[in-house]
């Protein structure tokens, strides 16, 4: 039989984008859950639900000032990053995977950190007054929003050309089955999450037109059945990168939160997200858009 670590492996995408932190301490713990809700036959989706609750909740406790009250906080959201890794692994374990499902778990990590970003703007407000508003939404909406949805694409890039998985999609697909839609009819709900789902994805391309015209010409020419050749040379210009993107979307970024919230200094986390967290996402989409020049074969 195989061992635990194995069957946890065996449930992910790819070990590329996962590092051994991952695997340890929030893929085999979800996998745990998800061996759970899979015998109770809870669905991926609502398990996605009920993460989003869990995690939403964090955002309160990290409004107090107590530091028991934010320990509170810290497990909460620690609890729900594993249901938010249980409800992927469920989704292929048991085959009940969905494009829907997909954008859903994106959105409720984007869900935590409103009411997370809410919890410390509140809390710095009597002190800093409107400007603790000000310091979160610009920190969430074009800081920490860019990072993670830069990092989610390269992500799905990598996975895209050694094989692993295929959740990369263009907005130029999207937003043609989205306008073969009507808004009159039983699939205006699907025709409404094209729509955000297309926006979205046209945000992740903007700020990598180099890695777009690898893209393109490479799905124009092979499709979905790469040379091994191309994987490779992509692979070596790609994995490095992956623990960085690691970095950008969620446990690195958490570690940060709950640092800020032990030295008191809430402030720190959104600062950093400004500034540290920023610095790494435009290196990442630097070296990653020369690397893909160099496979179109271009010159700097």
């Amino acid at each position: 039989m195989p061992s635990l670590k194995q069957q946890v492996i065996a449930t992910m995408k790819s070990r590329d984008t996962e590092g051994p932190f991952e695997l340890y301490v929030t893929r085999t713990p979800g996998y745990l859950w998800a061996l759970l809700f899979r015998r109770l036959r809870v669905h991926p989706i609502v398990v996605t639900v009920v993460s989003m609750l869990i995690g939403c909740a964090s955002g309160y406790f990290f409004y107090l000032p107590e530091l028991k009250y934010n320990l509170v906080g810290m497990l909460l959201l620690i609890w729900a990053n594993w249901y938010d890794c249980a409800d992927g692994q469920l989704a292929r374990m048991t085959g009940k995977t969905s494009q829907i499902g997909r954008v859903l778990d994106g959105f409720a990590g984007d869900l935590w950190f409103f009411c997370i970003y809410s919890g410390i703007a509140e809390r710095l407000r009597p002190e800093w007054g409107l400007w603790s508003w000000l310091l979160v939404v610009v920190a969430g909406v074009f800081f920490h929003a860019r990072q993670c949805s830069l990092a989610d694409y390269y992500r799905n890039a990598h996975l895209y050309f050694i094989g692993a998985a295929n959740e990369l999609e263009r907005s130029a697909d999207i937003e043609a089955e989205y306008r073969s839609l009507r808004w009159i009819s039983k699939d205006w709900f699907h025709k409404l999450y094209l729509m955000c789902y297309a926006s979205y994805t046209r945000g992740q391309e903007n700020p990598t037109p180099q890695f777009q015209k690898l893209y393109n010409n490479v799905r124009e020419r092979y499709g979905h059945s790469l040379p091994s050749e191309l994987r490779t040379q992509y692979r070596t210009l790609s994995l490095p990168l992956m623990p960085l993107c690691q970095i950008l979307t969620f446990d690195a970024r958490v570690g940060v939160l709950f640092l800020s919230m032990v030295v008191g200094l809430p402030w720190l986390y959104p600062v950093l997200e400004i500034t540290a967290f920023e610095a790494l996402r435009i290196y990442v989409n630097r070296r990653h858009e020369k690397g893909c020049k160099t496979i179109l074969g271009l010159k700097d």
